[in-house]
């Protein structure tokens, strides 16, 4: 049971469900977001739990998970479960390609090694994705979600008989339109154009009757009509004819199509139903590895045993306003809480100033109770343990209503009264500013009566108050500990740290005399409070000194004691690294020597049988001892090794602007512009280039100097020849390629050697200008943008700067 009814609200989880939204890839994720609810089974849990951690471990390792066409067809399976109903194009593209997806899905975790993913491998049990349905799909709509043109023999003729009249047409049309605008009835830059279907020339209206043929429409201002020749009358009627032919053909092989898928129905609501509840889990992983959540280890009795917790909501607020604020801001951090509930103190009562976190700490506790019986991971450290709750009962915030004539208070002991009517063993109980609301004596009462039955009832819980009552009745009574939110009585600062076993002070006199109230009105106020009151919190108050001046002590001892670790670990390596380098140098040197010896071995033999085979010429027994101090001089003179350049791989922290680098597995070298994220901006030559920065390593000065040495080389020798000047070709680029007025064939050759060269620029996209036209020179530009696989994507410019008679083709 979850009290009250806006539970989720209440207690911040409504940002969590919207964020894991967000990230889900498809609808079908979304679904599953939205059903995401409490769970009280242990088993159950311990699946969700572990296919989410199964997920965030594979996220973690790099590994590819198919993370794309994640489509939902649930409209388009239940439109071809209609007899005699066919799919479109985009229905069976959508199917092909989630379809394919799905398969992949199921490949990547049947291939996985043995004893990973274990749960999630078991969803895929039962699930099928018929390869021949799949290939069937393949054969008529291809990746680009359009019709191949031998999806059937009757199509392929079709298609090429209709690129054949078109071909006459527009050959035919070129003829007239040059007539036409030698005679001046048609302006100079006009072009074909469609209207109705039907390709026509658009003629000044005081020339119309000039030209035979059949008007079809008029500009909006009568300075233009379009008129089709009569001399292509027969070829676009013969066209038309073609374009209803291959409409009927496609339409037959749709509905072929579907009449073959709709016995796969069921398998395929399966399938789909997998789809999205991968999406769901994907989701969950992706904001475990935001929150840097884990799997504690979980229990299926009642127990919190938390350390380093942080709240979620909280975390990704922070982490948001650090970014925004800048690289030079002070960074906010949530301060992370260690706590423990078990059947022997089960019941925390937290006190301690306003504004010091209390409150904080009792939705952390709710919220990642919350978030772990939902089936998310939680963001907690290492050696966390968790249980497990039937009941999360909340009283938080002002809940008065005017409707019904409810105080604030009187909401709060409507609230304590399901509380503990309700409570038990297995329930986790919060309550805010326990008691407040009403006359401190009478709410303080209440409040530990009802504390004293919640504790009867083993109930498990966390209490914020400022109530000494309530600290004491916790000090006293076996099942409660009390907790304190740490805080500076120095500086007047929250520290927002938890600490159990212990009351915390409301700071209020101190607070009072040191922010300036009147001395008078503090004194006075002492007084009215007792000196019993006074000495509880100037005991607290001076506790809190002293464990905050011993706790600074043993980080000082602390860091010494790290410090000399370090210099002793250090002092070990290094002793070992000359141990090793000694035995190193003794190996190399006598193999160095018997290498040396053997070579001077061979020599002297090779001198001695030179000499014998002259019988001892003068001349040759010179020209033998020459060659053999020659050998000797060379041998032994050790050059000492070259200090070689270091580098050192590129890191997206330390690279900045003016840093020397290069590609890996490139020669040249470029200087770094600017540094977004993990993208680099370099320059090479007089060409800016975006580069990741994983793909690129640092370089030393000597480095450099080597490689602009080597290049200067390679230029002096190929200053004779005709080398390609790559940089001058990069710098003279136009990322516009204007093919306006060329023949298809021609436009083609162009089109194949500028996106080479595009390519091999890296340029990010390309505007191809073709005009409008009868549309040929457009459908040439794109079949081969699209069928080229470094380009990414191919559309029509924005209509202000050209709309579709502009190709904008954006590279991979």
């Amino acid at each position: 049971m979850l009290v009250p009814q806006n539970f989720e609200a209440k207690i911040g989880f409504s940002t969590l469900r919207d964020l894991l939204e967000q990230l889900c890839l498809s609808a079908l994720g979304r679904q599953y977001v939205a059903k995401m609810q409490f769970t009280t089974q242990h088993e159950q849990l311990s699946k969700l739990l572990a296919q989410t951690d199964e997920f965030a471990q594979l996220l973690n390792s790099g590994a590819e998970f198919p993370g794309a066409h994640y489509h939902d067809v649930t409209v388009h399976l239940k439109r071809a479960s209609l007899p005699g109903a066919y799919l479109d194009v985009a229905a069976f593209y959508e199917i092909k390609m989630s379809l394919r997806t799905i398969r992949e899905a199921l490949t990547f975790f049947t291939h996985a090694a043995e004893g990973l993913y274990p749960t999630l491998r078991l969803l895929g049990i039962g699930i099928q994705a018929d390869r021949n349905l799949l290939a069937a799909m393949d054969r008529v709509v291809d990746d680009e979600g359009k019709v191949r043109d031998d999806a059937s023999p009757l199509l392929r003729q079709i298609r090429q008989e209709l690129i054949q009249r078109q071909g006459q047409l527009r050959k035919q049309i070129a003829t007239i339109l040059r007539h036409a605008k030698s005679e001046g009835w048609i302006p100079g830059d006009a072009e074909p154009t469609i209207r109705g279907g039907r390709l026509v020339l658009p003629v000044i209206a005081e020339h119309k009757r000039r030209l035979r043929g059949l008007i079809h429409d008029e500009s909006a201002s009568g300075q233009t009509v379009y008129i089709e020749p009569s001399e292509v009358f027969e070829l676009n009627n013969d066209i038309k004819d073609l374009e209803n032919a291959y409409q009927r053909e496609l339409i037959r092989i749709l509905t072929a199509l579907t009449d073959q898928l709709r016995p796969h129905l069921p398998d395929l609501r399966k399938a789909y139903n997998y789809l999205g509840l991968i999406d769901f889990i994907r989701a969950k992983a992706r904001l475990a590895r935001e929150l840097d959540a884990q799997l504690p280890e979980l229990s299926s009795r009642p127990l919190l045993r938390w350390r380093g917790v942080r709240h979620p909501v909280l975390a990704l607020t922070f982490r948001d306003q650090n970014k925004a604020a800048g690289p030079d801001a002070e960074k906010r951090e949530v301060v992370p809480l260690d706590i423990e509930l078990t059947p022997e103190q089960r019941i925390l009562v937290i006190s301690g100033p306003n504004a010091g976190g209390k409150s904080v700490s009792l939705k952390t506790v709710g919220l990642v109770q919350y978030m772990l019986q939902c089936g998310l991971l939680i963001p907690c450290d290492d050696y966390s343990e968790a249980g497990m709750f039937e009941d999360i009962l909340l009283d938080i915030g002002d809940e008065q209503s005017l409707e019904n004539d409810l105080s604030t208070y009187s909401s709060h002991l409507l609230a304590m009264k399901q509380f503990v009517t309700v409570a038990n063993k297995k329930s986790l109980v919060l309550i805010d500013e326990f008691g407040t609301g009403t006359e401190p004596s009478l709410g303080g009462a209440i409040a530990e009566a009802v504390l004293e039955q919640l504790n009867r009832e083993r109930a498990f819980g966390v209490i914020t108050t400022h109530y000494t009552n309530l600290k004491n009745f916790a000090e006293k009574t076996p099942g409660l500990v009390n907790g304190a939110m740490r805080y500076d009585p120095e500086r007047l600062q929250p520290l927002y740290r938890l600490e159990m076993g212990k009351p915390g002070s409301s700071f209020a006199i101190e607070i009072a005399r040191k922010i300036g109230l009147p001395k008078q009105l503090v004194e006075r106020a002492s007084q009215l409070v007792g000196k019993d009151k006074i000495r509880y919190d100037r005991l607290l108050e001076g506790l809190e000194k002293d464990k905050t001046e011993l706790e600074t002590r043993l980080r000082d001892v602390e860091k010494q004691t790290t410090r000399l670790k370090r210099s002793a670990q250090e002092y070990q390596e290094l002793k070992q690294h000359l141990e090793d380098t000694k035995l190193e140098t003794l190996r190399e040197a006598k193999q160095q020597a018997k290498k040396l010896l053997k070579d001077t071995n061979q020599q002297i033999e090779s001198t001695i049988g030179e000499i014998r085979r002259s019988q001892a010429d003068k001349e040759t027994t010179k020209q033998a001892r020459e060659n053999l101090e020659t050998f000797v001089r060379k041998e032994l003179q050790i050059e000492p090794p070259k200090a070689r350049p270091t580098r050192e791989l590129a890191d997206a922290n330390t690279l900045g602007a003016g840093d020397r680098v290069a590609i890996l597995g490139q020669d040249g070298h470029g200087e770094v512009v600017s540094v977004k994220g993990k993208t680099a901006e370099v320059l090479f030559g007089g060409m800016k280039t975006l580069v990741k920065v994983n793909q690129l390593e640092k370089l030393s000065r000597a480095e450099v100097r080597e490689r602009e040495a080597a290049a200067r080389k390679t230029a002096a020798a190929n200053h004779s020849g005709q080398s390609l000047d790559l940089t001058g070709r990069m710098a003279g680029f136009n990322p516009t390629l204007d093919l306006r007025g060329e023949r298809a064939e021609d436009a083609l050759t162009k089109l194949m050697a500028y996106v080479d060269d595009a390519v091999m620029f890296g340029v990010p996209e390309m505007k191809i200008l073709h005009g409008r036209g009868n549309g040929v020179l457009r459908q040439v530009v794109r079949d081969y943008l699209r069928q080229t696989r470094a380009v990414a994507s191919v559309g029509d410019e924005h209509a202000d700067r050209g709309g579709d008679g502009v190709t904008l083709a954006v590279l991979k």
